[in-house]
C-alpha cells in the first residue's frame, strides 16, 4: 500500500513499486517460503526505505531496497534458527548467503538484472503485466488470461512481443 503523503506516494510509485515483483522473485529464489514470509519482508523493507529516504534522500533506492529486504530476511532466518536451537551448518549457510561467487561475476549478474529490469519496465503496461506474471510469478497462460480477462491467444501474443522487445532492448543497451 503506497504512503498517504502525496510527495512520498509519488516517490514510492516511481522508485520502489516498479521493483516489487523482482524483489519478491529474488527473495523467493534465495529463501524458502517456510523460512520467511515474503509479504512481511517486502512490506517492512518498503517502510524502512521510505523512512530512510525521509531522513536523507537515497541515491540508489533500488539497491537500498534489495539490501534492506535481504537483511530483514537474514534476520528472520537467524531468529528462527535461534528459537529452534539449531545451528547453521555450512550447507545451510550457503543456501542463505552466496559467499562463493566471485565479485566480478556477482557485479556482472547484478548489472544484467538491472538491464533486464529496465527492459521489462520499457514494455507497454499490458505486455509488462503479462510478461511479469508469466516469467516472475510462473503463472500459466490460462491463469493469466483468466485473471486479466483476455484470451489465451492474447497472452501468448503479448509474451512473444515482450520477449522480442526485451531481447532487443538488452542487445541495444548491453554495450557488447
Amino acid at each position: 500500500m503506497p504512503p498517504q503523503d502525496s510527495e512520498q506516494g509519488h516517490w514510492f510509485a516511481e522508485y520502489l513499486q516498479p521493483h516489487e515483483a523482482m524483489l519478491r522473485g529474488w527473495l523467493a529464489s534465495r529463501f524458502s517460503s517456510s523460512a520467511i514470509d515474503i509479504d512481511d519482508v517486502v512490506q517492512e523493507a518498503f517502510l524502512r526505505v521510505l523512512k530512510a529516504n525521509e531522513l536523507n534522500e537515497l541515491r540508489s533506492p533500488k539497491a537500498f531496497l534489495f539490501s534492506t529486504a535481504r537483511n530483514l530476511a537474514l534476520d528472520t532466518v537467524r531468529r528462527s534458527k535461534i528459537i529452534q536451537f539449531d545451528s547453521l551448518t555450512e550447507n545451510e549457510l550457503s543456501d542463505v548467503i552466496d559467499v562463493c561467487e566471485p565479485i566480478p561475476e556477482s557485479i556482472e549478474r547484478n548489472q544484467e538484472l538491472e538491464l533486464l529490469t529496465r527492459a521489462i519496465q520499457s514494455l507497454p503496461s499490458k505486455c509488462r503485466r503479462i510478461f511479469t506474471l508469466r516469467k516472475v510469478y510462473c503463472m500459466s497462460q490460462r491463469d493469466i488470461a483468466q485473471e486479466m480477462g483476455v484470451s489465451i491467444n492474447t497472452v501468448a501474443t503479448q509474451l512473444k512481443i515482450g520477449v522480442r522487445k526485451c531481447s532487443a532492448y538488452m542487445h541495444e543497451h548491453s554495450g557488447k
